[in-house]
């Protein structure tokens, strides 16, 4: 492809390649065929059809893989803050430089939440989620999948989608979309109405790439029951406050 087909290029599709361009080789585990894995030629066409997909781009810019497998929640929280442009602590070996990163998430008052080193062990709840995204100056709106019809589910997180300046995180079980195999959290970058799919950016890029998944589907995983907490899981709406 010469520079004229480069710059000729949708913009959906250049985003596509240039998001993608580290990952194309990544060895990942395969897909059951209910997914549908976004570094596909019917995967890049969903995304460039969808009509609600203002999350994709500062999410995308933002993306962290995360580092140990406890910590699907922190790398998320991290792309959201830093996509929020929330104000971020000193980050060391970059100088005056501020981002957040895995390493610097957990202030003083985020570790009343929960401590990085329960986290690294376990995990987190949905709650403890929102609490830890609320130790910064954001609002976090918790929802848990078993208080919310298909119907309400959909609605509020395509809603999320269509504006700027806010994010979706999801708390779901993997078995329920044919994945392996445990409790997981990502943010949702996009949603297709033709298919009625929602695009989860996985943060275990290790493990899975970014996949579209039904509605009903994801509304299920949600649904399912969190042993740590006893309550179902759920997602979680983020905005600035």
């Amino acid at each position: 492809m010469n520079v004229f087909q480069i710059i000729c290029l949708p913009l959906p599709t250049l985003l596509l390649g240039l998001s993608l361009a580290g990952g194309l080789r990544a060895q990942t585990l395969p897909l059951a065929e209910n997914l549908i894995n976004l570094n596909s030629t019917i995967g890049e066409e969903l995304l460039i059809e969808s009509q609600a997909r203002q999350d994709y781009l500062p999410l995308s810019i933002q993306f962290v893989t995360q580092r140990n497998g406890a910590y699907c929640g922190v790398a998320s929280m991290v792309m959201v803050l830093n996509a929020l442009s929330v104000p971020a602590p000193e980050t060391p070996g970059i100088a005056k430089y501020n981002t957040f990163t895995q390493d610097n998430f957990f202030n003083a008052k985020a570790r009343e939440v929960i401590t990085p080193e329960i986290v690294s062990r376990q995990g987190m709840t949905l709650a403890e989620l929102g609490g830890l995204l609320e130790s910064y100056p954001v609002t976090a709106q918790v929802y848990h999948g078993g208080d919310v019809t298909l119907t309400e589910f959909r609605n509020l997180v395509v809603k999320n989608l269509q504006e700027p300046n806010n994010f979706v995180l999801v708390n779901y079980l993997r078995k329920t979309i044919r994945q392996e195999i445990g409790g997981h959290i990502s943010p949702v970058a996009a949603y297709n109405q033709e298919t009625d799919r929602f695009l989860i950016l996985d943060v275990s890029r290790y493990k899975y790439p970014p996949v579209w998944v039904k509605a009903e589907e994801l509304w299920q995983a949600i649904a399912t029951i969190d042993s740590t907490s006893g309550k179902t899981r759920g997602f979680v709406l983020v905005s600035s406050q």
